[in-house]
């Protein structure tokens, strides 16, 4: 990466996604800033190695290897993008950190809140756009597309191939890995295979995606961290930014990241194929649950 582009907008999305990328000593620096970022932004180097139990040293290797030149750049990015939050919040401070013990109901439904709609934002403001026009033509030109995830990345792997067959292009979801293994081997450089994995060390997940890979399927990960193992099997990547915490780690806030994922890759999809086929479709699949509605529903609720 060169070391003139702009590292700061966005410091704290790329942070979380380098997190198991970085050294244990580096790891403890980036929770000591992801706890307190506007705190960190007004320590010295020192002050901070003192408090992360680490050298002056790690901390400017932490710093390099997020991509800045030094201390003084991350304090600058720190205090730019906590007057951004601030502002897009009213002028309030964000709702940042975890659940706690001491917090009233009423603050654990606002933090909860507030990571949820963060991660929407943060997602869609820092989505490799080209990145999702890769994935968006692989698709459309795949004889069949074979998604991939485990537990709760599972549920969204199956909502992208229910809204994919609903346009009519072939998709499956294999939550059975044996099942998954099965139909990775049958892919071939026609086919587009999708794994979905918020940590990107999901072992179901990687294995099946590679074994795809090795049949020549145009691999694509969707997931919150880069690099990690699934990125290393994907010919695309598309990055979530949820705010997770070690308290509500697997939380909703990685499901809805992973989902304004997959609403941007299937819109795209769909926009790009016949606008009027795309319409045809949905129209003809609603008309075909019609009987099963209650009278007088609305469309599509």
């Amino acid at each position: 990466m060169d070391a003139g582009d702009d590292y700061s907008s966005g410091i704290l999305v790329r942070l979380r996604g380098a997190i198991p990328s970085l050294r244990p000593a580096e790891q403890r620096v980036a929770r000591a800033v992801l706890a307190d970022p506007q705190g960190v932004a007004d320590l010295s180097i020192g002050v901070l190695a003192r408090k992360c139990g680490t050298s002056e040293t790690t901390v400017l290797r932490f710093c390099r290897a997020i991509g800045l030149r030094g201390y003084t750049e991350l304090r600058l990015a720190l205090a730019r993008e906590m007057a951004l939050e601030a502002s897009r919040d009213g002028g309030a401070r964000p709702l940042g950190g975890d659940i706690t013990a001491d917090d009233p109901l009423e603050e654990i439904v606002a933090k909860i809140g507030y990571s949820d709609s963060r991660a929407v934002a943060d997602t869609a403001e820092h989505l490799d756009v080209a990145a999702l026009g890769r994935a968006v033509d692989a698709i459309i030109a795949a004889r069949r597309v074979d998604l991939y995830g485990a537990g709760a990345s599972g549920y969204v792997a199956d909502d992208l191939r229910q809204k994919l067959h609903r346009i009519g292009l072939t998709a499956f979801a294999w939550r059975d890995f044996h099942s998954a293994l099965t139909s990775a081997a049958l892919l071939g450089e026609a086919d587009v295979a999708i794994g979905i994995s918020h940590t990107g060390a999901t072992v179901d997940v990687l294995e099946a995606l590679r074994i795809a890979a090795d049949h020549g399927a145009t691999t694509i990960a969707i997931t919150n961290f880069h690099p990690s193992p699934i990125t290393e099997l994907a010919d695309i990547v598309l990055k979530t930014a949820a705010r997770e915490t070690p308290f509500r780690f697997g939380a909703m806030g990685s499901r809805i990241a992973q989902l304004t994922v997959v609403d941007c890759l299937f819109v795209g999809v769909a926009a790009q194929r016949t606008y009027d086929e795309t319409l045809t479709a949905l129209e003809d699949t609603y008309r075909a649950i019609g009987s099963r509605r209650r009278k007088g529903a609305r469309p599509y609720s």
